[in-house]
């Protein structure tokens, strides 16, 4: 096996190597069962040092693609490979389809709201806040400004309902590069967050007699986009690798199947290789879609951000994504990569929702990207977020001792599991009363029981000082109820 990298190339040596490796495997060229040379062997055949083999290979290992025997060496995984790649999906169930009222199934607790408590100062742990103290205030300024000054005069009035093909351009090469989608600009809608993305993707690919598999347990927002659209929604379970491919059913098929696959939320699994194909496979037998959002997938902690779903299956998978994020949740900018066949049904219904997403905001995202900000701005959140991480699992260390943090080191959240801890109305509500807010697992479950001991812990856009004080209230809070079974120790005062 011999690899090429080139030292001209923005992306490193690692993720040359781990992507040239992972494509082999893909097309059969590496086949199941094969004995990958070692480490050493390989560095000495391509040029590089053996560090850099081994960050690719343990990467490989953690999405599932190679398999290490003891005392035998390095080999690709059973069920790592697409065997076939059929044609494009058929009408059954295509963009025609109305999004009628079917039976909704129900979408779990609402989460607490922060805003009727702004005048208070609390302590939010909710998971999909960014730090918005990092925006880059000046820069977007400057941008606005040059995009005002220096856009051609149609910029100014109705745009396409896709969104602005100066965006579109600049978009497509940049999720080739770093999330593997396949697309072409043409491919892309522009969107009012990934929330509309959804709510269009439901509108049209459901109908009274359809239905919508989807994560359980996932986001309670998602399942009342899907719900308010007139879906039903099935539960399929998950476990610490994300969905269980085999719990679909083969009965009858799903208009779609909905997955977080990169850093499943909440419980933060990834999704290995196999489950991936397992997934591909299904929505060709079946002859239905699978919807993929990859809402945090830039911030990893740990080996390179795995690429997405989209590209093993172009035709198969609708890809969604958002700026909301990675930068400001002000900035109401989504985006969905579609099959082609899918494109003119999306386009006249985003035409009629709202016309067009905002064209000035468009704009100066796509010069955001182009002049190479918006990577500069994720390495920055990335160690941002590490930092907010560390902290908060130290924290919980030291005021819990032994507790279980599950998912994968990735995104702005991690769940928590306690022993011999129920996260009861009652519980909750003290801790809310302490001014901490935090999210029980089980308000995104459908099928209720399983999560009980777990709480979401969102860390994005809380500042370390505010993650260590959330933390000792709700230890204070914790040990003050006997059933809890913990000591208060030193911290006997909250502070006022």
């Amino acid at each position: 096996m011999l690899l090429t990298v080139d030292r001209g190339k923005p992306q490193t040596l690692t993720i040359q190597v781990y992507e040239q490796i992972r494509e082999a495997i893909w097309n059969e060229v590496l086949r199941e069962g094969i004995k990958l040379p070692s480490s050493r062997e390989l560095a000495q055949q391509s040029g590089v040092s053996r560090n850099i083999v081994m960050e690719a290979y343990d990467q490989l290992l953690a999405e599932g693609y190679l398999e290490v025997r003891p005392r035998s060496g390095t080999y690709v995984a059973d069920g790592a490979s697409l065997r076939h790649r059929p044609g494009p999906v058929g009408d059954r169930g295509g963009a025609g389809a109305g999004g009628g009222a079917g039976r909704r199934a129900g979408a779990g607790q609402h989460e607490p709201q922060s805003s009727e408590y702004a005048e208070r100062a609390w302590i939010d742990f909710h998971a999909s806040r960014p730090a918005t103290d990092y925006f880059p205030r000046h820069l977007w300024g400057r941008l606005a400004k040059e995009a005002c000054y220096e856009s051609p005069e149609h910029s100014f009035g109705y745009l396409e309902p896709e969104g602005a093909l100066k965006l579109r351009r600049v978009l497509a090469p940049y999720l080739r590069q770093v999330r593997g989608v396949h697309c072409q600009p043409g491919q892309i809608l522009i969107t009012g967050g990934a929330t509309q993305a959804l709510y269009l993707i439901t509108k049209l690919l459901t109908d009274p007699q359809g239905y919508i598999a989807a994560e359980d347990p996932t986001a309670s927002e998602m399942r009342s986009i899907f719900t308010y659209a007139g879906a039903e929604v099935r539960p399929i379970p998950v476990d610490d690798k994300g969905i269980l491919p085999d719990r679909l059913s083969r009965s009858d098929s799903p208009r779609f199947v909905f997955v977080t696959p990169s850093h499943q939320f909440p419980l933060g699994g990834t999704l290995p290789i196999q489950r991936r194909i397992q997934l591909i496979d299904y929505a060709r037998a079946m002859n239905c879609y699978i919807v993929e959002d990859d809402y945090d997938s830039e911030f990893t902690y740990d080996g390179v951000p795995i690429h997405a779903m989209q590209g093993l299956d172009p035709e198969r998978v609708i890809y969604v994504g958002t700026f909301s994020k990675i930068l400001s949740p002000s900035l109401r900018i989504g985006y969905v990569v579609l099959p082609q066949s899918l494109l003119p049904a999306f386009r006249t219904s985003k035409w009629y929702l709202d016309r067009h997403t905002s064209a000035l905001e468009q704009l100066i995202l796509a010069r955001f990207i182009e002049q190479g900000h918006l990577d500069r701005h994720i390495r920055r959140m990335r160690k941002v977020y590490r930092k907010r991480r560390e902290v908060l699992i130290r924290s919980l260390s030291e005021h819990f001792g032994e507790v279980d943090i599950l998912g994968h080191a990735a995104g702005m959240h991690l769940v928590v599991r306690f022993k011999q801890v129920s996260f009861s109305e009652a519980l909750l509500e003290r801790i809310q009363s302490a001014g901490v807010l935090v999210y029980p697992v089980e308000q995104f479950a459908l099928q209720k029981g399983a999560y009980t001991n777990s709480i979401v812990l969102g860390y994005g856009g809380l500042t370390t000082d505010l993650i260590k004080e959330g933390i000792r209230r709700m230890k204070i809070v914790m040990a003050e109820m006997p059933e809890m079974g913990l000591a208060v120790g030193d911290d006997h005062l909250l502070n006022e």
